[in-house]
């Protein structure tokens, strides 16, 4: 049987946000979650940091405001592919790259630990 801490530590994965200035923060997020959701659960931290992700759709894969940047060419190359939906929306965001994705479709699994993800500073948010 795991002791809560082995619990935990099976559970949880690093994530490490950055933005255009290198400033990078690791947060510990769950397996089974969005990147984009765990920037929601620690905004604040990320923010004051200097860090932002809009997510102006709330994750539901309508708009590019979540667009992230994996910076580790080997887990990004552990990811699903993109759905056609996500391939529209990264369409519409500013600076795409071959590692881009959009933060509410990547789900962290164990095999992620230590993802390193830039957010970039500008995003296209383009109102209906």
């Amino acid at each position: 049987m795991l002791s809560e801490k082995q619990s935990l530590e099976k559970d949880t994965v690093r994530v490490l946000f950055s933005n255009s200035s290198e400033k990078e923060v690791v947060i510990l997020g769950e397996v089974g979650q969005t990147i984009f959701e765990v920037f929601n659960d620690h905004r604040d931290i990320l923010e004051a940091q200097g860090i932002d992700l809009e997510g102006a759709c709330g994750g539901a894969c309508a708009c590019a405001t979540c667009h992230v940047i994996i910076q580790d060419e080997t887990l990004f190359n552990l990811l699903p592919d993109a759905s056609v939906q996500e391939e529209d929306m990264l369409d519409l965001a500013y600076d795409v790259r071959r590692t881009s994705r959009l933060g509410c479709q990547v789900t962290l699994t164990k095999d992620l630990d230590g993802i390193r993800v830039l957010c970039p500073t500008e995003t296209r948010h383009l109102k209906v």
